[in-house]
């Protein structure tokens, strides 16, 4: 048993942001990883260079989530975990029919993991009680809704529904958990009234980086015990 490969961990939209740390914390503890990724960033090569296997997947409709899911399947016999990251945030706008807007966010937010989940859980399972893991990103606006965002928003409610109905499926072999952020770091062309107000919605007055969410998610797949939760991760945003 000790001398098994270890299994990788599949993370979706790896190529930016949370997914990418993510993906760098696991290759520096010597952690298998498979990342997807829509387009090619330069960031891409680096999880190369690192070791992750990368595979650009297309995930705008149900073929190409289930052409991935095989060619994961033709890399792996088995999964440490899957971590739903890959996400699109699209607003209600004129011009662009509302059944348009949903249908997008349904698609990357809901079909993607509801159909990876059932794909690829063969993977994961027979490897042992609570020895494997599914992470759903959900949002902090599953709680409170947007007037902006309303198909963003329900989809995302969506996805922390299916956590706790995946979980009663897959246990207990498989937990399966969500982690709800809020505001975790800025994107570089945010202006400085922007970034002001963005941390004025919150108690603790901070983008906190994506340590915040890498501690969360090691501690996660470390528990034996934790499953069918979602963890906000919001600095206090829920209480102002």
């Amino acid at each position: 048993m000790g001398n098994s490969p270890q299994r990788p961990i599949l993370i979706t939209g790896a190529g930016r942001r949370i997914g990418l740390a993510l993906a760098h914390h696991f290759l520096s503890l010597q952690q298998p990883v498979i990342a997807s990724y829509r387009c090619e960033y330069p960031s891409i090569e680096g999880l190369r260079e690192a070791g992750a296997i990368c595979i650009q997947a297309d995930f705008s409709d149900d073929e190409g989530i289930l052409a991935f899911a095989e060619q994961v399947k033709s890399i792996t016999g088995g999964l440490r975990a899957i971590i739903h990251n890959a996400s699109a945030w699209m607003a209600e706008k004129p011009g662009t029919p509302p059944g348009d807007t949903l249908s997008c966010m349904l698609q990357i937010h809901v079909h993607a993991p509801y159909l990876l989940n059932h794909a690829l859980c063969d993977l994961l399972r027979g490897h042992g009680h609570a020895a494997s893991d599914i992470i759903h990103f959900t949002d902090y606006v599953v709680e409170r809704g947007s007037e902006k965002h309303i198909a963003y928003a329900a989809s995302k409610a969506a996805l922390d529904n299916m956590t706790r109905s995946f979980a009663r499926k897959l246990a207990p072999e498989v937990k399966v958990n969500a982690i709800a952020p809020s505001l975790i770091l800025f994107n570089e062309e945010d202006d400085a009234d922007y970034r002001q107000k963005a941390l004025n919605k919150s108690l603790m007055k901070i983008a906190p980086g994506e340590k915040e969410i890498i501690d969360l998610t090691d501690y996660l797949l470390t528990s034996c015990y934790v499953t069918g939760r979602t963890f906000g991760v919001d600095g206090g945003r829920a209480l102002c």
